[in-house]
């Protein structure tokens, strides 16, 4: 697999059933049924609001710092495996502070796994907190500077969540004090928003990344903006696909076309427990319906490592990864890209 950064996954959506029975257990909470097949059905979905329902209602799990650690790692292990050498990952704190779970529980847990990652797992990580759209941009504020006293636990700031309803202007107030602390800033916008969306994210938050993003592909002037400017998008191809956000055939996903017109686009797994697999499953799937080729594959992955806020001597060393994955594949990589694909992966 393509050694490549994860940039668009929440951790909350890694909650695999086996560790959601687990820490039921642990901390005895009731589920809505003790059988593992059960559970599994309810992780399909027609659209997001069905999903977040029950994202949500499964985060009653999780309540002390132990959790959020074995939540983290379980998804590091997995991800390692799926060839990610980088992750940026999204937590929600007011899912949990909402639940009575205090902050300090939910950071501290997740970033000691984070910490550990590269000796455990051979791989970098990083927490970028995400507010709740639809709590408001006033509850954003509040949520922010509870967490600043944890500035060093993570590195950025995001925006998930509903997005109907609740454009990026609302959250101003907030993407304004995370500059002046000198956090990243990243959005999800253009999944159910549209276009407006994405300018309001670029115009108003000054976001550095767009997560999801594929609806601007119906504005030919946002295009053009997002090739001139090459703000990255994260775009996450199974969860389109889980959600109904893309067409329901993967082969009319239009990654290819954002390939085509030269955005620096970037595959990732969003919330992979729910939707279907991790990055590796990602490729596997796109593979199959030849949405993309090898090539593309190769520029997918320079490109999330590209976008990531990795420094400039990590990005280096992973990027060189790629080549070096490249070569013993059969791909013969000059002036940092692939000129030919000699064999098949």
């Amino acid at each position: 697999m393509w050694p490549s950064a994860e940039l668009h996954v929440h951790v909350e959506g890694t909650l695999e059933v086996p560790l959601l029975m687990q820490l039921a257990r642990r901390n005895d909470v009731a589920l809505v049924s003790t059988d593992e097949a059960e559970l599994r059905a309810r992780y399909r979905f027609a659209s997001l609001q069905p999903f977040l329902d029950v994202y949500y209602e499964n985060l009653a799990v999780l309540r002390t710092e132990e959790d959020f650690f074995d939540l983290a790692n379980a998804y590091l292990k997995r991800a390692s495996a799926a060839g990610v050498r980088h992750a940026e990952i999204f937590f929600d704190p007011q899912s949990h502070t909402g639940r009575g779970v205090p902050l300090r529980s939910v950071i501290l847990g997740l970033s000691q796994a984070t910490e550990e990652a590269p000796e455990r797992w051979g791989m970098s990580a990083d927490l970028i907190l995400s507010f709740l759209r639809h709590l408001g941009g006033e509850a954003a504020v509040g949520t922010l500077r509870e967490a600043l006293p944890y500035r060093d636990h993570f590195i950025g700031v995001g925006l998930d969540s509903s997005e109907q309803g609740f454009p990026p202007s609302l959250f101003q107030d907030a993407y304004q004090i995370a500059a002046s602390e000198g956090l990243h800033r990243v959005a999800h916008a253009g999944e159910e928003g549209g276009p407006d969306y994405v300018w309001e994210a670029l115009d108003l938050l000054d976001v550095e990344r767009i997560d999801h993003g594929n609806r601007a592909l119906e504005d030919a002037e946002l295009v053009a903006s997002l090739r001139e400017t090459q703000v990255p998008l994260t775009v996450c191809p199974l969860s389109n696909l889980a959600l109904h956000t893309a067409p329901s055939d993967l082969a009319d996903h239009p990654l290819a076309v954002m390939l085509d017109e030269g955005l620096m686009v970037s595959i990732h797994s969003d919330d992979p427990a729910y939707f279907g697999g991790y990055l590796d499953d990602t490729v596997t799937a796109l593979r199959a319906a030849e949405v993309v080729s090898e090539d593309q594959l190769r520029v997918l992955a320079v490109n999330s490592i590209r976008s990531s806020f990795a420094s400039e001597d990590h990005k280096a060393d992973l990027l060189t990864e790629v080549e070096e994955y490249g070569r013993a594949h059969g791909l013969t990589v000059e002036g940092g890209g692939a000129r030919s694909i000699a064999g098949s992966l």
